[in-house]
């Protein structure tokens, strides 16, 4: 594939791009985006892209996946493209959304090359709709076409449908990247890794749960992309025990239900009822929380938006950053998150909702920034000016809401979990509650911050998704379906599972319904792999690390925040090697965002991408001073 063929060629600077996914699309847009200003002597290079699955979806969003499977995010909510809120020194290059993307479509008529069953769903395409991950692969698919396309003249592509299994080469020379099944090697003059969400080794429990299922005729499914899962080994009518309540159960709980046949209906009440194809297990689900994430907020916030960042910006960033020492998450962070959440959620509510409140935001607000974080004043202060504690942001018992809560039997537990999942739905959808929305906003800005910190452990990252990347609506609203039915029994918070060797069963219990236990011939995960260099199955990731990269304590893979150059134990980055996405310390909320947000992932994509052309750049001015 090539920009312009007929371009006149000089030896070509070489960039090898591990993975073709949604993050190494993103990074393509910018390459072509920056390449003017960057690569303007229009002087040849070549991309060659490395990834067993096609280029723009890759491995997580590739087409041959099941249409059941949807999105998390609304239509109008997905972008792959900059605007003016993106913090970078490249120009912005607009496009569409997925949602606008459709519409073009429908534009178009039928003369494009999407499938029948893809075309019918881009044609009824709103904004507001979820579309199916096949219809965003179509989408990252075009994008990726687009920016190929956008690339400077005489530029080519190559693409490899292999398996890229270690990088080689010195440490300021050109670079060997080799594939699986090859005997010679990819030469380059930069290598980035673009991998995306990747298999691991199980740790010693997930091992010892593995061997315990073989030896007893069990069935145990280990962490992992749960489309990639084998579900046939779950038989009908079957206890399943499943840990994780978060978007991998949700897939796992459609693949299991309308995905062997079952159905959803209306009742004569208008309440969502499933009817049973007699081919589903019995899904036991429980977790840490107990409880599923948060819906997706089904309205759009009108008026004035939180003006965040207030105490978590760039200048509290840099504060923390020059202190002595690594700041401690807990102690020095997350303080200032805190304030910053409730600064977003309170002036939403003095200023949308100000019947709810006594006395006028101004007075509040400087009152509130005067207040040490998660101090009593603090404290005082919201309690004598939000009469109703059910205005307050209590972010302990979002986090948490089944803390201290026990019930005293597993029905009882069943009730009230689908009373709570019922006042979620609610509430996610009631713009009165629209201070949630403005918190949402704050949470995206509060993570664009944090990627500066690198490696800040595992609770966020969880936080975050469990307030801020829930389900659809119509997602719970089905599994309030399901749990009627008896498809999905709930087990509550802390939920522990252990192997009974004198039963040959798994048993599973919880907080919440203290004494009770549940005994399965077949455990579930439901969720995706630690994302750890020394346990990643990727043969590339873990000869890196061995060969001298670093990885942070947490085991990500540690790179430089401005560039995301690789850096070695010395941290002393590499000249010419880049990684970027999930298994970094600097891995961002996603590959593509919602518009107008100053997407992490998109910042980084720029900065890496203008890096990378000016190494392109000084290395054809060493040529020409050498020839």
């Amino acid at each position: 594939m090539s920009a312009n063929p007929d371009h006149p060629r000089r030896s070509p600077a070489t960039v090898v791009i591990v993975g073709a996914g949604p993050r190494a699309t993103g990074l393509i847009e910018r390459i072509a985006a920056n390449a003017p200003e960057l690569h303007g002597d229009g002087a040849p290079f070549e991309l060659h892209l490395v990834d067993p699955h096609p280029p723009g979806g890759g491995r997580i969003w590739r087409p041959d996946q099941s249409p059941l499977l949807w999105m998390n995010s609304m239509a109008e909510d997905v972008t792959m493209f900059t605007d003016a809120s993106v913090e970078r020194e490249g120009p912005i290059c607009p496009g569409p959304s997925l949602s606008e993307w459709a519409g073009r479509l429908r534009e178009e008529g039928p003369s494009h090359a999407l499938p029948p069953e893809l075309a019918a769903e881009a044609a009824a395409l709103t904004g507001r709709s979820f579309a199916t991950r096949r219809l965003q692969s179509a989408y990252l698919g075009w994008v990726y076409e687009r920016s190929v396309a956008a690339l400077p003249p005489g530029t080519t592509v190559h693409e490899h449908r292999d398996r890229a299994v270690r990088v080689t080469g010195p440490y300021d020379g050109r670079q060997q990247v080799w594939l699986e099944g090859r005997t010679a090697p990819l030469t380059a003059d930069a290598v980035v890794l673009a991998l995306g969400h990747l298999d691991a080794e199980p740790d010693a429990e997930q091992r010892a749960l593995t061997a315990f299922a073989a030896e007893h005729g069990l069935v145990h499914l280990p962490p992992e992309f749960t489309a990639d899962s084998d579900l046939n080994a779950l038989r009908p009518g079957e206890p399943v025990l499943v840990r994780g309540l978060g978007l991998a159960f949700v897939d796992l709980m459609v693949l299991l239900t309308e995905g062997r046949g079952g159905r959803y209906e209306r009742g004569p009440d208008g309440e969502l009822v499933y009817r049973p194809s007699g081919r589903e297990p019995v899904l036991y689900a429980g977790s840490r929380r107990g409880v599923p994430y948060h819906a997706k907020i089904g309205y759009s916030l009108s008026g004035e938006r939180p003006p965040v960042p207030r105490f978590f910006g760039p200048a509290q960033v840099e504060e923390l950053l020059s202190r002595p020492g690594r700041p401690d998450f807990r102690r020095d962070i997350w303080p200032l998150i805190a304030k910053e959440l409730g600064f977003a959620h309170y002036h939403r509510l003095f200023t949308a909702h100000p019947e709810r409140t006594a006395g006028p935001w101004s007075a509040f607000e400087e009152k509130y920034a005067a207040c040490p974080p998660g101090s009593p004043e603090l404290a005082a202060l919201v309690a004598a000016a939000v009469p109703d504690p059910a205005d307050r942001l209590d972010l302990d018992a979002l986090d948490r809401p089944l803390t201290g809560l026990r019930f005293d039997d597993h029905e009882a537990l069943q009730q009230a979990l689908r009373g709570h999942i019922e006042a979620d739905l609610a509430r996610r959808h009631d713009p009165a509650h629209s201070p949630d929305l403005a918190v949402f906003l704050a949470l995206l800005s509060v993570y664009g911050q944090l990627i500066r910190f690198g490696d800040i452990g595992g609770w966020w990252h969880g936080f975050f998704s469990f307030l801020a990347s829930g389900p659809p609506g119509p997602r719970l609203e089905q599994l309030l379906a399901l749990s009627r039915a008896g498809v999905v029994r709930f087990l509550g918070a802390e939920t522990a599972v252990a192997a009974d060797p004198l039963r040959g069963v798994f048993r599973a219990s919880s907080a919440s319904v203290p004494g009770h236990v549940v005994e399965a011939r077949a455990l579930v995960e439901a969720r995706l792999p630690e994302p750890t260099v020394d346990r990643s199955r990727d043969t590339l990731l873990r000869s890196l690390h061995r060969d001298g990269a670093a990885a942070t304590p947490a085991g990500l893979l540690a790179v430089s925040p401005a560039d995301a150059r690789i850096l070695d134990r010395g941290g002393r980055p590499h000249p010419r090697r880049f990684a970027l996405g999930p298994h970094t310390d600097a891995r961002a909320s996603g590959a593509f965002a919602r518009p107008g947000t100053n997407a992490p992932a998109f910042r980084q994509n720029d900065a890496t991408a203008r890096a990378l052309l000016r190494c392109l750049r000084d290395l054809s001015c060493r040529a020409s001073l050498t020839a």
